[in-house]
């Protein structure tokens, strides 16, 4: 049985956070401009914003590459020497390899590794740029549209064949800082059947590539609502609100550039209406509802009409109940909107 050392010390964190401080000005310049992953004033949403430029400028095949446990197999003689063509103190680079060096456990005792990054170390993912961008300066030699986001890149090309000679190509560069292509995972593909970072493409009418969230994440999202919204634990409905309120804010934040308002319109209405379900079963019996509805100014009519359906939560969820349950009522309890 294996596994990393502790949490390092309050002295080792701050060495490595200044270590960190000092690297980063140096080395970012130096990277490509296609590298995203990392850096300073770069996010993943410009890396989808430019792959879909390649895309809209005709390049509707991808080459998709991901690297096998690549933070695992960091080869540390390779990334101490190509950082040393970098970087002429050779203090730092010892600093770098006593880093690197930090033993895992195995069986009570404490063995030396030759591969692989800290996981969770601050240094890691700068050193794993220097390690990749090696790759990334060969493709910008030949003359290729890509986006790399730490060890997810694309390549965008306008065939099939010319993906073919794209992926056999990474596979001896990748081959040459002994890293492998995972092949479960990477492809030579149409773009409009792949994911990148959480996006895919669609065509709009007129021909406009246009970004959307991809299929996986947004069954992740449906899933997870579920799980914040489940029916039971006597929850009210301001504490389930509470609880839905930091993951809609951070999804919407990260998701926000999908150019899919229809969709976004779809959720908010599936939630409110989730919603309004879970407070008819929380009102649960209908004198209750009947008093909870002419409380928020519902008429007599409306909420007697209402209370007689108490048992059918997700149908008299809809229709009458959403002229009391407001878009503002949620509002009032902090919901986001996603649309």
């Amino acid at each position: 049985m294996q596994f990393e050392l502790t949490v390092p010390t309050v002295t080792d964190r701050l060495i490595q956070q200044a270590l960190l401080q000092i690297l980063q000005p140096i080395l970012d310049p130096t990277f490509s401009e296609h590298s995203y992953g990392f850096r300073p004033g770069r996010r993943a949403q410009d890396a989808v914003l430019a792959a879909q430029a390649y895309v809209q400028s005709g390049r509707r095949v991808v080459v998709d590459v991901d690297l096998e446990k690549f933070f695992d197999r960091v080869n540390h003689d390779i990334l101490i020497d190509r950082l040393s063509k970098r970087i002429g103190d050779a203090g730092v680079i010892r600093l770098i390899r006593a880093y690197l060096d930090s033993g895992i456990m195995s069986d009570g005792v404490v063995q030396q590794r030759t591969k692989g990054t800290p996981q969770g170390g601050p240094l890691s993912p700068l050193l794993a740029n220097v390690m990749l961008d090696e790759v990334d300066k060969e493709l910008e030699r030949r003359g290729h549209c890509f986006v790399r986001y730490a060890d997810d890149a694309n390549v965008y090309v306008r065939s099939r064949q010319a993906g073919e000679r794209v992926m056999a190509l990474l596979r001896r560069l990748y081959g040459k800082l002994n890293l492998t292509v995972n092949e479960a995972k990477s492809a030579v593909a149409s773009v409009f059947g792949r994911k990148f970072l959480g996006y895919s493409f669609w065509v709009a009418r007129g021909g406009e590539v246009k970004r959307r969230v991809a299929d996986k994440p947004m069954a992740t999202f449906k899933q997870r609502v579920r799980q914040l919204t489940r029916r039971s634990g006597g929850r009210s409905m301001q504490d389930v609100v509470d609880g839905l309120r930091p993951y809609l804010l951070g999804w919407k934040a990260y998701f926000g550039l999908a150019q899919t308002p229809r969709v976004w319109r779809e959720l908010d209405e599936g939630l409110r209406h989730r919603l309004r379900a879970i407070q008819l079963k929380q009102w649960k019996r209908g004198t209750t509802t009947y008093r909870e509805l002419r409380a928020l100014g519902a008429s007599v009519d409306l909420a007697a009409q209402v209370a007689a359906n108490t048992r059918r939560w997700w149908r008299g969820s809809a229709g009458l109940l959403n002229s009391v349950l407001t878009i503002a009522w949620f509002d009032r309890l902090g919901l986001p909107r996603l649309s």
